[in-house]
């Protein structure tokens, strides 16, 4: 019998095609990994992995253990779900992925009453940007994951997720209390077109949003600083370096050097939970539903889940 933990790691080395990816992605060290996998081959009786450089190439046996896994965490899957039903409680390990801001806006409180709800179930939580997210659920690193996406841009589900909306979430423009524009009721992209923005990198969901926001002007949007951190843009912010978005939800309080105002059209993202719907009889996934839901702090929370695809 193969241990699953190693070939797990396995499976994480031909995803990312490095050590160091496979171990960010489970939360190990590359010297963990590559000693999981060096177990794994005398388990097995057979060579895995291929070192070149920096990058490693599974060998046809690797490749055939890896989807393997897959079959394997499959079924197991398919039978916690089962005996979670039988106890008719939520029990076991779950995992749950979610962005900075909801973890700030309503996914701490979920968790907290969960854990006093159900003490036999043992809530895990990954902060995790949307697509990372979605690809955490589909190789079974993660169980649920709370995602968004823009009203411009859609966030691409996998056939294998099933996903119910939580929410809508309204940005505002975030200015310097000084700025020009700060006193005005509301603004249109066309008034902030030629503005300095403070905002995230290019391939975050955040970016590819505020870009589409311009395009129908024929507007690129000058991103002159690419932040991560929410605390890092509202110090440029507060340093009058830049003009920003920032969404209402988990945004808390601002200091007095900053002013938002509402813009016109009101950007918005849908906040949604995705998970495989292999799982979704799971006893543990409906608590953990259900307490998302109950913390939301919109009016205009989702009601049924719906199949995605």
């Amino acid at each position: 019998m193969f241990d699953l933990n190693r070939l797990r790691a396995l499976r994480a080395v031909a995803t990312h095609g490095t050590m160091t990816g496979a171990a960010s992605a489970l939360g190990y060290t590359p010297s963990a990994i590559s000693q999981q996998i060096a177990k794994l081959e005398r388990e097995t009786g057979s060579a895995l992995l291929d070192r070149q450089g920096g990058k490693v190439e599974l060998t046809p046996a690797a490749w055939l253990l890896a989807e393997a896994t897959d079959e394997v965490v499959a079924v197991l899957e398919r039978t916690r779900s089962r005996l979670e039903e039988q106890r008719d409680q939520p029990t076991g390990r779950l995992v749950l992925a979610a962005f900075p801001t909801a973890c700030r806006g309503f996914v701490a409180a979920a968790l907290a009453g969960l854990a006093g709800r159900y003490p036999a179930l043992d809530c895990r939580l990954l902060e995790s940007d949307p697509n990372r997210a979605v690809s955490l659920v589909v190789r079974g690193e993660a169980d649920l994951a709370v995602v968004h996406d823009w009203h411009n841009t859609p966030l691409t589900l996998p056939a294998s997720l099933s996903v119910v909306e939580l929410g809508e979430d309204i940005a505002d423009v975030a200015l310097p209390a000084g700025h020009p524009l700060a006193d005005r009721a509301a603004l249109t992209p066309y008034d902030l077109r030629e503005e300095r923005w403070i905002g995230q990198g290019s391939g975050a969901m955040c970016h590819e949003w505020l870009v589409r926001c311009f395009s129908d002007l024929g507007i690129e949007p000058d991103i002159a600083y690419q932040i991560e951190e929410y605390e890092s843009q509202i110090a440029l912010l507060t340093a009058g370096l830049g003009v920003t978005m920032l969404p209402r939800l988990g945004r808390g309080d601002l200091p007095s050097t900053v002013r938002v105002v509402p813009m016109q059209p009101p950007p918005h993202r849908r906040v949604s939970a995705v998970w495989r719907s292999q799982a979704g009889r799971r006893p543990a996934l409906h608590a953990a539903l259900a307490a998302l839901r109950g913390r939301w702090p919109g009016t205009h929370s989702g009601q049924s889940a719906r199949d995605a695809g």
